[in-house]
């Protein structure tokens, strides 16, 4: 069997070779680049299971890597990063990536969540007999499970990988409420721990991009004090 391969994109040299050394212990391939370009020309021309990127990068920041990778690659990405505030957290978990992990840190917490991302990946992405997911159309808007793709008028919206999952959570049970914790648990297949932040950003991204702004009757309703609704 083909060995788990990681992508280590950091360009201080002493962290992503500390980083290395307890991740090739666990049997993981290792990658290493110290440039955004190198770790998007990487990704594309070879077969990676996990990205950990850094944010300040010399060539390209680990936002702009983040981005042209999400627009053909669904492997997990961690972000290990300098930047602690909350604002910088849920701008890179919006961007596309999968967790975020603060410096300074220690290589245990790093390499469990390494194997909690690369777990929950291939758990989702196994083919299930039951998984019945079909085409969605409410009026203009069109929503292909396989293709992952979402249509208003024929033109094509482009979500990231989890703000897609919300959308097509929601709207496979219209009507119904989701509380904040339920979304969470359902499309970040994790335990939910002060998740709430990111729903509701990952919902107000949503909704900017559906353009409900503009819209009379909302797809996506707020039900105060409970959670959301599909509205199609």
């Amino acid at each position: 069997m083909k060995p788990i391969s990681i992508l280590i994109a950091d360009d201080e040299q002493e962290i992503a070779d500390l980083i290395a050394l307890h991740l090739e212990k666990e049997g993981y391939q290792i990658i290493k680049v110290s440039d955004g370009q190198e770790a998007v020309h990487v990704v594309e021309t070879g077969s990676i299971d996990l990205l950990i990127l850094d944010i300040m990068m010399p060539k390209m920041d680990g936002y702009e890597v983040t981005r042209l990778i999400r627009e053909r690659h669904n492997m997990p990405i961690i972000f290990l990063s300098a930047k602690t505030s909350d604002f910088d957290k849920v701008q890179g978990l919006v961007i596309g990536a999968d967790d975020y992990i603060t410096k300074p840190f220690t290589p245990i917490e790093l390499v469990a969540r390494v194997n909690a991302q690369l777990r929950r990946f291939m758990k989702l992405n196994q083919p299930k007999v039951d998984d019945h997911k079909v085409l969605l159309e409410f009026g203009e808007i069109m929503i292909s499970p396989d293709q992952r793709t979402v249509l208003h008028y024929g033109e094509n919206i482009e979500l990231t990988p989890k703000e897609f999952d919300i959308l097509y959570l929601l709207a496979s049970h219209p009507k119904k409420v989701f509380s904040v914790e339920n979304i969470f648990q359902q499309v970040w297949g994790d335990s939910y721990f002060e998740g709430g932040n990111t729903v509701m950003v990952h919902i107000r991204t949503l909704r900017k991009k559906l353009g409900e702004d503009k819209r009379k009757n909302k797809l996506i309703k707020t039900v105060w004090g409970v959670g959301y609704s599909f509205n199609g």
